[in-house]
């Protein structure tokens, strides 16, 4: 049972020690997100939260720290971008591409330190158009020059701290650091949102807090069903003999995952959706008729429905990019082939990729749709219901980053168990 190897995670001193030490980034990460930057005005800054919806789903990936205008009030935003960007020119740049897929775990660590370089500079870009829209709203009272670069250089140094401690929990092994940090910082908004659903209860709105919570059941067990939904393929491995020995003839299954590229999707999505806001924010301050352009498309980029349709197509893509990205049909027919295993009635090689392939695109179908319907069910939900204190904290979105890293971690804690007995 699940109790037993939570009991084990204490009883493995090497395993205890390992979770301790996660316990207390999870810390210092809290303290980052409470450590607010000077001159904002607090009132005006929860006004444009309840004004602009978008910023409360972006504050989730934040970990609230967008909410509390703190240090590391980007997160891990830019280093998403920043590996987005270097998995896009993976198709556009061959030395590139080699460097990902091919050059083994030399190649992959070097690409990741493209991307550790590369987020310095879109936290500063991003900073400035985050200070510059926000400035347009009245929300920040220092508008100094010496202010802005200050405030610019703390929050990129947030960031970059962030990610060395999302590395420093990677390194342990035990789950991926930058899930566990998001994860992290949504477990954190439920006490908040819980004690503002006390607060704030209205009797006559009793009806859709029952709609409400039924939908939130449904959403989380179709999420968890979903995350552990598989497609199973059979493989058998033919017989052969060594000396006096005979190996194979055993039938095994490859699993293929309904949702193969977990959340990554929509937090490269959402990634993605905050830069053209803070662009068109920025320019809206110029006088001349690009200050005006810019005002329209900020407008428009706002409307909700527009969003959210832009929103559900881009995690669909990211969903047939990333895995494109995860999973290689060719390797994997190829790896099959060298051990002797074959799926019954394919032929080994070629026609076992392109039947790999036609297997995966047939649930990245099903897959991305799920991705997409899950990105947008808080807006969805909330139009329902009318009901905003639990919008993005039950919203689909938050249940299936929950669920996702959950698991995963699970699997690793129990992984490491079972390797020590």
């Amino acid at each position: 049972m699940w109790y037993q190897y939570l009991i084990n995670i204490f009883k493995i001193k090497d395993l205890r020690k390992k979770v301790l030490f996660i316990f207390l980034i999870f810390a210092i990460f809290r303290i980052l997100a409470n450590i607010p930057i000077p001159g904002v005005d607090v009132q005006r800054l929860s006004e444009l939260f309840q004004q602009f919806a978008t910023l409360g789903l972006l504050n989730i990936f934040t970990g609230g720290t967008l909410e509390r205008f703190s240090i590391a009030m980007l997160g891990l935003g830019p280093y998403v971008i920043a590996m987005v960007i270097l998995q896009l020119l993976t198709m556009i740049i061959p030395a590139l591409e080699r460097l990902y897929k091919e050059e083994g775990e030399e190649g992959r660590k070097k690409f990741e330190q493209y991307g550790r370089l590369l987020t310095p500079i879109l936290a500063a870009i991003q900073a400035f158009g985050m200070l510059a829209f926000f400035s347009s709203q009245g929300i920040i009272t220092e508008t100094s020059l010496l202010s802005k670069i200050s405030s610019i250089f703390v929050i990129t140094a947030g960031t970059v701290f962030l990610m060395w401690l999302g590395e420093l929990i990677s390194e342990k092994k035990i789950g991926e650091g930058i899930s566990l940090l998001i994860f992290a910082g949504i477990v954190a908004a439920i006490p908040n949102s819980v004690l503002s659903f006390v607060v704030n209860f209205d009797i006559n709105k009793i009806f859709s807090y029952i709609l409400f919570f039924l939908l939130a059941f449904l959403i989380i067990f179709f999420v968890v069903f979903v995350t552990e939904a598989k497609r199973i393929i059979p493989v058998s491995y033919a017989k052969r003999i060594r000396g006096f020995k005979m190996y194979g003839g055993a039938t095994s299954y490859l699993p293929f995952s309904i949702n193969p590229a977990g959340v990554m999707p929509i937090i490269f999505a959402l990634s993605i959706l905050t830069l053209p806001s803070m662009i068109f924010s920025f320019l809206q301050a110029s006088p001349n008729r690009i200050g005006e352009i810019a005002l329209r498309l900020n407008e428009t980029f706002n409307n909700e429905i527009f969003y959210g349709t832009l929103y559900f197509l881009l995690v669909i893509v990211f969903t047939f990019f990333y895995t494109a990205i995860i999973f290689d049909p060719k390797k994997v027919a190829e790896n099959l082939q060298k051990m002797g295993g074959f799926i019954p009635g394919i032929r080994p090689g070629e026609n076992t990729s392109l039947y790999l392939s036609s297997i995966l695109n047939r649930i990245l179908v099903f897959g991305s749709l799920f991705l997409g319907s899950v990105a947008i069910l808080p807006f969805i939900i909330t139009s329902i219901t009318n009901v905003q204190t639990f919008d993005f904290l039950i919203g689909g979105t938050s249940v299936l980053i929950l669920v996702s890293v959950v698991l995963h971690t699970f699997e690793k804690i129990k992984a490491e168990i079972e390797m020590r007995e």
